[in-house]
């Protein structure tokens, strides 16, 4: 099997726009048990990528492998070009990790934890203080940057992980169940958080058995089950595969004439529907809303709701299970990206 071909850096040592990640025929054997079986993906520059699946799929071996922290049985994985397994230094440099269960000195305040990672990987003193503090601020823990984390609640913790990262300077962060344990008020701070780093060009793998929750900051995912990759690809994509439509936009007007074949006829629209007088259901393979509305107008009706629904993971996920002879049939299948 060829090596990924590793990409070209910058002079400041930084990647190329193109994949950071890039894993092929990954496996992982323990014994005569496959944790993780003969996958396939790639992770694009500043792209938040999702490995998603029930518990005990091999999402977590699988983020092992990538950070050379578990042996790789068969196939390959590079790392901004590195071998983790041959160079794990060289990915680590580069790389932060948020593991499911955090790893602090509860007897040490927030501050001086990252004191303690920043002198292991021997940041200077002054620089040290500096991106400490612009750390915490960027986490919104700034105010309790001197208390103990043991005092600290699950989410607490989760964004001092994030705050090691960003004081890491790490291009890629990779988070095992961040949001796992936490309520929605502090999931939604947490994942808002992580598309920060997308706006700073770093790029994420987020772990997680909660789809729905983490759905809407993924650019794509890789939908798990028993150690492979049963379905890959944006949403949207996955959605026109399983569902058959991507989108279903809702529309209700009054007055309007031909309005069911005008929204018809517009590219992209898999089917209308119109179950009550002046409300449709558009099927489509992208947001239409706009176009919708100016359907509507153009047929001289009048505008009176207009809203989106997204296609959901977890439906997805169990439709495609659903339908499939076998949770292994079809696996590490790719949906192609839309032109």
């Amino acid at each position: 099997m060829n090596a990924p071909t590793p990409n070209p850096v910058t002079a400041n040592g930084q990647p190329h726009l193109g994949n950071v990640i890039e894993a092929k025929g990954l496996t992982k054997r323990y014994g005569e048990t496959i944790a993780v079986n003969d996958i396939t993906f790639n992770v694009g520059a500043g792209e938040i990528f999702g490995l998603l699946g029930p518990n005990g799929a091999g999402k977590t071996t699988t983020i092992l492998m990538l950070l050379g922290l578990s042996d790789i049985s068969a196939g390959q994985a590079r790392v901004f070009g590195h071998d983790p397994m041959r160079d794990p230094l060289s990915v680590k440099r580069r790389v932060g990790y948020l593991p499911d269960t955090v790893g602090f000195y509860d007897n040490l305040s927030a501050a001086d934890n990252l004191h303690y990672t920043a002198r292991l990987m021997g940041m200077a003193r002054e620089e040290r203080f500096r991106k400490i503090a612009a750390a915490l601020n960027r986490v919104g823990l700034s105010e309790v940057a001197n208390k103990k984390v043991g005092a600290f609640s699950r989410g607490m913790r989760q964004r001092l992980g994030l705050a090691e990262i960003v004081m890491k300077d790490a291009r890629i962060a990779i988070l095992d169940e961040p949001t796992n344990g936490l309520d929605p008020q502090a999931s939604l701070e947490l994942l808002e958080l992580i598309r920060g780093f997308k706006a700073d060009g770093i790029s994420v793998v987020i772990s997680s058995h909660l789809l729905d929750r983490v759905q809407s900051i993924c650019d794509r995912v890789a939908l798990f089950n028993a150690g492979r990759i049963a379905l890959l690809g944006t949403v949207g994509e996955l959605g026109r595969q399983v569902l058959g439509g991507g989108y279903a936009v809702e529309v209700e007007a009054d007055g309007g004439v031909n309005l069911a074949k005008r929204l018809s006829a517009l590219p992209g629209v898999r089917h209308v529907s119109e179950p009550a007088a002046g409300r449709f259901r558009i099927v489509c393979d992208s947001d239409l809303r706009a176009e919708a509305a100016g359907e509507v107008v153009a047929g001289g009706g009048r505008l009176t709701q207009l809203s989106l629904d997204r296609p959901s993971l977890e439906t997805i996920y169990t439709r495609y299970f659903q339908t499939a002879q076998s949770p292994n049939q079809d696996a590490s299948r790719e949906v192609p990206h839309a032109a």
